[in-house]
């Protein structure tokens, strides 16, 4: 998985191609709207740090940049002034960006403000489990058992995906969460992505590919996006919250109510823009869809947002980690 999306042919680093938006259509894509959310939750941040003389926002698979372009210019220029702004990203810097964008590798160390990872988590290469052994896979896809699962990987299957048959190993996603979190010395971590929890893990896991707008087998040639959804729930570290995006975007102000029709008699082009604007909305925060993605939010020397729906819980089933826990 990780020489098919990184590799030097990799899917999301070899150059010339459409980039992600040319085979998938992610919350950045669909609306500036949700650039907008991620901007006013950067102002949040920045009040809560006391208004630092410069404020970093990390964005974590940056893709071409399009979230980072799209929050510099919804926040306000004095604000926007103090941004210095990581797009950390494998593959090579898009022509045209921005010039105030870093392009960067790795995640500054010490880093004060925001950092933010929408579906990141879900192309962190991870391994596949199947009756106490590992699956392995052949370039064209076809699948054999491997070997016994190593204790680390075992225990981690034990804690969070119970119960035997196919399984998706989350344990390197929450180390590659640790770390990018790691690097905040205060402030705000967000990872958005697909998402299931412990209650309800997918009996076959959610393995597989997308090429062009399509779902496709995953076979790891490079040729196809490679994903998993992603075991939140066991990424988060202590104080943190699980929200539904459609929750998460509701308290950032997003909302898909249709503006009154009064409006349409009185100013018909703001009518059609506010109308545009619900449309676009709508879909970032529908159930069945976008809306239903997962926001796992995780303050760093700040308090947490307090957001409705945001849930913790005591794990009282998971030795071994202190802390709060989280569920949908």
């Amino acid at each position: 998985m990780d020489v098919a999306l990184y590799g030097p042919e990799g899917f999301y680093v070899r150059p010339g191609g459409p980039g992600p938006a040319g085979h998938f259509r992610t919350s950045v894509h669909a609306s500036p709207l949700y650039a907008g959310a991620v901007a006013r939750l950067l102002e949040w941040v920045d009040g809560e740090l006391g208004h630092p003389a410069e404020l970093d926002l990390v964005d974590m698979g940056a893709g071409r940049g399009e979230l980072l372009a799209g929050v510099l210019a919804a926040l306000e220029p004095g604000t926007a002034a103090r941004v210095r702004p990581y797009a950390v990203e494998r593959a090579g810097r898009p022509a045209g960006l921005d010039p105030r964008i870093r392009w960067v590798a790795a995640p500054p160390d010490r880093a004060t403000g925001l950092l933010f990872a929408n579906e990141w988590l879900d192309n962190v290469p991870l391994e596949i489990a199947e009756d106490g052994r590992y699956v392995l896979v052949a370039p064209d896809g076809t699948e054999s058992p491997g070997g016994p699962l190593d204790g680390a990987d075992r225990a981690w299957l034990e804690r969070w995906w119970p119960g035997g048959g196919r399984a998706e190993i989350g344990r390197a996603r929450d180390e590659a969460w640790a770390a990018a979190a790691g690097t905040l010395e205060r402030g705000l971590a967000v990872a958005v992505d697909y998402v299931h929890t412990r209650d309800a893990r997918p009996p076959y896991g959610t393995l597989t590919g997308f090429r062009a707008g399509r779902e496709v087998p995953p076979v790891p040639d490079g040729s196809c996006d490679v994903t998993a959804h992603v075991a939140l729930d066991s990424c988060a570290g202590p104080g943190a919250l699980l929200l539904t995006q459609r929750e998460a975007l509701a308290a950032l102000g997003v909302s898909g109510a249709r503006p009154p029709l009064a409006l349409a008699g009185a100013d018909p082009v703001a009518y059609v823009r506010a109308l545009s604007a619900a449309g676009e909305a709508a879909e970032l925060t529908d159930r069945a869809g976008l809306g239903a993605f997962g926001w796992l939010v995780q303050p760093v020397g700040i308090p947490a947002p307090a957001w409705p729906g945001g849930r913790t819980r005591r794990d009282a089933g998971a030795p071994g980690r202190g802390g709060r826990r989280l569920v949908l």
